[in-house]
């Protein structure tokens, strides 16, 4: 099931905007909202930075994986709109990295 999951994305089978909206936008933010606060549970609990750093980071491949499902289904679609959720999740991806 989450083979299916990662499949439909990555082959574009799932709409551009639902892509972009709910599973990036929704669904990626609230996962590294979780995981921020987590790593800033585990600072102030004194654990070690490798695991604060470890927990921080731990959604950077998935918010990888997120922004190429969405260049591909957009490159797929073409147009005026698919050109800005690429231009959109390329800024939410430095976004996430950084912040």
């Amino acid at each position: 099931m989450i083979a299916d999951f990662f499949r439909s994305r990555w082959l574009g089978e799932v709409s551009l905007d639902r892509l972009f909206r709910r599973d990036m936008m929704l669904v990626g933010t609230v996962i590294n909202m979780a995981s921020s606060a987590a790593a800033l549970i585990l600072l102030g609990l004194k654990m070690p930075l490798g695991l604060v750093l470890a927990v921080h980071f731990a959604p950077v491949l998935y918010n990888i994986f997120l922004t190429l499902a969405v260049w591909r289904t957009a490159e797929k679609a073409g147009g005026a709109m698919a050109s800005l959720f690429m231009l959109g999740s390329a800024l939410w991806l430095i976004a996430t990295i950084v912040v």
